[in-house]
This record gives structure tokens, sequence and C-alpha cells, in this order.
């Protein structure tokens, strides 16, 4: 099963991948990918937040927006996120319009 890894641009729409599993923590959360068995770590409560939210919101910028990211640490969470996508923890999503 091939997979692409596509870029990460926060004004589109996004969503936890469909075979990653995500275990609340105390210091954020461990996210374990099935598929890959690639396993990373949160290690913020916002960015889990974020990441659980991302399905809910037309975009990762507003799932940052809603989750009440500040506007100084939006780069460190598109970074974060960026890194989530490479990873394919986070997949693009193909909106049902």
């Amino acid at each position: 099963m091939a997979t692409t890894v596509v870029a990460f641009d926060p004004s589109v729409p996004w969503r936890r991948a469909r075979s990653v599993a995500l275990r609340p923590e105390p210091f954020g959360a461990l996210v374990y990918h099935f598929g890959n068995r690639k396993l990373s770590f949160l290690k913020s409560k916002t960015l889990v937040t974020v990441v659980e939210a991302l399905g809910d919101h037309p975009s990762a910028a507003a799932a940052l927006t809603a989750c009440g990211v500040p506007e100084a640490q939006r780069p460190a969470y598109v970074k974060a996120l960026a890194d989530l996508a490479r990873s394919q923890m986070i997949e693009l999503r193909e909106d049902l319009a």
C-alpha cells in the first residue's frame, strides 16, 4: 500500500489519520500509527486538543483559532502539525461536499 506524503498547508482541511490512535498522558499524548508503526509524543495538551479538533474545522488554521492558540505561538504549532503530516499522523481531509 503506497501512500503519498502531502506537504502541510494550514489553509486546507486536515484530520487525524484513520489508522492513528491517540492516548492521553499527563504531558500531552502518545500517538501511534498502526499502518507504519510510528510512535510520536505530543508534548502539549493544547496540541492534543488541536489534533483532535482538526476534523471539525474547515482548515488547520481554523482549528488553531478555535482551540485558542495565540498568534505568537502559531508558527510552532504549524511546524508541529507539519511534522505530524510528514509522519502521516494527520492527513488531508477530502471534505464531503
